[in-house]
């Protein structure tokens, strides 16, 4: 039966574990995460290691159950074992159809999944973001909610939701525009988007 609410895992002592180790570091999340039982999440802007440890922080203490994508390969052995439990799913990056497709299928065949992805790829300035995430969410029919980590502030949030289109350089528009009011760890090291677009601003 479909569900109004996000997939979870975790129970209040993850929870309440999570927050405490967000407080100490001088950290909070702002805003509820969207009751949607399927999306892609985005996070950014990636400048820092510290971007994944917030990042992960936030979710455990929202005790949502989310899912990235990794080659199959990482999976043989024990190793396998553990990244399924972390929310790894595998993805054969030789199979035709690609990542993109294989992501769709996941998202087709269940009946909650969100779906972390980082479009930037990296934390060092990268020139161009990977679109992939937005063919996800297009063909499976589900939203994108972009989630940002704002180092002045110390606050995570969820300030969008996006229903994706057609137009890919509008949405992409309105999500750079979004991250461009966020505060990163290292602005020098901003991807090239968004270090033009908060340059424009000025």
């Amino acid at each position: 039966m479909a569900t109004s609410d996000y997939p979870r895992r975790g129970n209040a002592f993850s929870r309440a574990c999570a927050r405490g180790f967000l407080k100490l570091i001088g950290w909070k999340v702002v805003s509820p995460l969207p009751a949607l039982p399927k999306a892609v999440i985005i996070g950014g802007p990636h400048t820092s290691n510290w971007d994944g440890i917030v990042t992960l922080a936030a979710m455990m203490q929202l005790g949502l159950d989310a899912h990235v994508m990794i080659k199959d390969s990482a999976f043989k052995g024990p190793l396998g074992s553990l990244l399924r439990w972390m929310g790894a799913l595998p993805i054969d990056r030789n199979k035709a159809g690609g990542v993109v497709e294989q992501t769709v299928a996941q998202f087709n065949g269940a009946e909650q999944l969100f779906m972390v992805v980082a479009p930037e790829g990296t934390r060092g300035g990268a020139t161009q973001w990977k679109t992939g995430f937005h063919r996800i969410a297009h063909q499976a029919g589900v939203p994108i909610i972009v989630a940002t980590a704002d180092y002045r502030k110390k606050e995570i949030d969820f300030p969008l939701v996006l229903e994706p289109g057609d137009d890919l350089d509008a949405d992409l528009a309105t999500i750079f525009s979004t991250y461009a009011l966020v505060h990163p760890r290292h602005p020098d090291k901003l991807s090239a988007p968004l270090k033009a677009l908060r340059e424009k601003q000025r």
